[in-house]
C-alpha cells in the first residue's frame, strides 16, 4: 500500500515564504486604497474636531499693497511712498513680520518711519506680531529727482516683499467638541435624520419593489422584450440634471404640465406645490429616488431570475401550483441573495445621495438630509469642522448599519 504524503500544515517556511509573497503583491493595492479611501477618512475625523472655517484653509499672511501718494510734477516736489498692511485673517495672528523693499532710484527719502531702517537702497521694517484682522500702514516721505520723472518708474514695479509666521489651524493642536455640540443641539438634527431615514429606506425598498416588478414582467420572451428593456434603462443612465429639470418643469405649481392636467380633469381645484410644501416634498423625492434608480435592481433581479432552472418551475406547473405560489417558494428563496446585496448597496448609495435632492428641491420644504446638511454647513455656513462632523455621523450610522446587515441579514443568506 502507497503511504500519501500528507499535506502543508500552513506553518513551515515554505508557507511562511508563500505568505510573504502575498503580502508583498497586496502591498501595492493595500497602499492604493489607503491612499484614496483612509487617508480622506482620517482627514475627516481630524477636521471634525476642529475650530475651522472656510476661510481658515488658508493659513493666515500678511498682505501689502504699495503705491506713491502726492503726485509730483516736477524735480523736488514732495511725496509720500505708502504701504498697506493687513492680517489676511480675522481671528488668527501673523507672528514675526517684516516688510522689505528696494526704494526705487530717483526717490531720495527725507522722512523714514520710525519702525523702519535703511540701508542704502534697502528698506527693512520690523512690524512685530499682528493679532486677527491687523492694519498696518507705513509712511515714506521721499522727494523726487528728474531722473524719476524721465523714466516713469512705477514704485510697485518692485513687489514690497512681506514675510510672517502663522499657524495653520488644521496642523495646530487645538481641538474642539464644538462642532458635534451644534449639530445635535436643538430638533433641527432629529429633524434632518428622520428625513434622511424615510428618504433612505423608502427608496431603496420602493427602487428593489420596482425593479423586481420589471424583472418579472421582462422575463419572459416576447416581441419587442428588447426594446422594453432599453427604455427601463433610460432614468438609470440618463444625466441626473436633465432628469430632474424635467420633474421640476413638469411638476411646477404654476406653468407644470401635470398641475395644468389635474386641473383641466377637475381632479384639484389650487395647484399642488409638489417639491414646496411638507411632507409632498420629501415623498416626491423619493419617488423620484425609486423612478430613477430601479433599473439597476432591474438588472441584476434579471440576470438571476434568468438563472433559474426551468425544470423547478415546470414541476411546479404539474402540481398545479399557481403563479403566486411559484414567486413565493420558488424565485424568491433563490433571489434572497441577490436581494440582500441589491439592499445593502442601496442603502449605502442612497444614505450618501446628495446631487438628487439638491436639484430638485436645495433641501427645502422638509427634504433637508444628512448629507445636504453637510454641504449647508460646510459652505452656505462656511462652518468646515461642523460639516466635517455631519460627515462622520453618516459614516457612524453606514458602519452600524453594515455591521448589524453582516451580523444578521447575511448570516441568514449565506453571503
Amino acid at each position: 500500500m502507497t503511504v500519501l504524503p500528507e499535506p502543508p500544515t500552513g506553518t513551515g517556511p515554505l508557507a511562511r515564504r508563500e505568505a510573504r509573497l502575498a503580502w508583498a503583491l497586496l502591498f501595492p493595492t493595500l497602499a492604493a486604497v489607503s491612499l484614496v479611501v483612509v487617508l480622506p477618512l482620517l482627514a475627516v475625523f481630524w477636521i471634525s474636531f476642529k475650530p475651522v472655517g472656510l476661510a481658515d484653509l488658508r493659513p493666515p499672511a500678511p498682505l501689502v499693497r504699495e503705491d506713491l501718494r502726492g503726485r509730483p510734477e516736477a524735480a523736488g516736489d514732495a511725496a509720500t511712498l505708502r504701504y498697506r498692511l493687513r492680517n489676511s485673517s480675522q481671528t488668527r495672528p501673523v507672528l514675526g513680520v517684516t516688510l522689505s523693499d528696494t526704494i526705487p532710484d530717483g526717490l531720495e527719502v527725507t522722512a523714514p518711519d520710525p519702525r523702519c531702517t535703511l540701508d542704502g537702497r534697502t528698506l527693512l521694517c520690523d512690524l512685530g506680531d499682528w493679532e486677527g484682522g491687523a492694519r498696518e500702514e507705513i509712511e515714506i516721505g521721499v522727494t523726487v529727482t528728474q531722473a524719476f520723472l524721465d523714466s516713469g518708474a512705477d514704485p510697485a514695479a518692485s513687489p514690497a516683499r512681506i514675510t510672517g509666521r502663522a499657524q495653520n489651524v488644521l496642523a495646530s493642536g487645538e481641538f474642539t467638541l464644538a462642532n458635534f455640540a451644534r449639530i445635535f443641539d436643538g430638533d433641527e438634527f432629529w429633524r434632518v435624520l428622520s428625513a434622511t431615514l424615510f428618504y433612505t429606506v423608502f427608496g431603496t425598498i420602493g427602487a428593489l419593489v420596482l425593479g423586481l416588478f420589471a424583472a418579472m414582467l421582462l422575463d419572459r420572451s416576447f416581441r419587442g422584450r428588447g426594446i422594453l428593456r432599453g427604455l427601463f434603462l433610460f432614468p438609470y443612465v440618463a444625466p441626473v440634471i436633465a432628469v430632474a429639470f424635467t420633474w421640476v418643469t413638469l411638476l411646477d405649481p404654476f406653468s407644470g404640465s401635470v398641475n395644468a392636467l389635474l386641473l383641466r380633469m377637475g381632479a384639484i381645484d389650487t395647484p399642488i406645490n409638489f417639491f414646496g410644501q411638507r411632507p409632498l416634498a420629501l415623498i416626491m423625492v423619493t419617488v423620484f429616488e425609486i423612478w430613477r434608480y430601479f433599473p439597476l435592481s432591474f438588472l441584476f433581479i434579471l440576470a438571476r431570475m434568468q438563472s433559474i432552472p426551468e425544470d423547478m418551475y415546470e414541476a411546479a406547473d404539474m402540481d398545479g401550483a399557481s403563479p403566486f405560489q411559484k414567486f413565493w417558494h420558488l424565485s424568491l428563496p433563490q433571489l434572497l441573495g441577490i436581494l440582500s446585496v441589491l439592499f445593502l448597496l442601496r442603502f449605502i448609495w442612497t444614505f450618501n445621495k446628495f446631487d438628487d435632492i439638491f436639484l430638485l428641491t436645495g433641501g427645502n420644504a422638509g427634504t433637508r438630509t444628512l448629507t445636504v446638511n453637510v454641504y449647508e454647513q460646510a459652505f452656505a455656513v462656511s462652518n468646515i469642522g461642523a460639516g466635517a462632523a455631519v460627515a462622520v455621523v453618516i459614516f457612524a450610522c453606514l458602519l452600524l448599519f453594515s455591521i448589524l446587515f453582516f451580523r444578521y441579514v447575511s448570516r441568514e443568506e449565506g453571503l
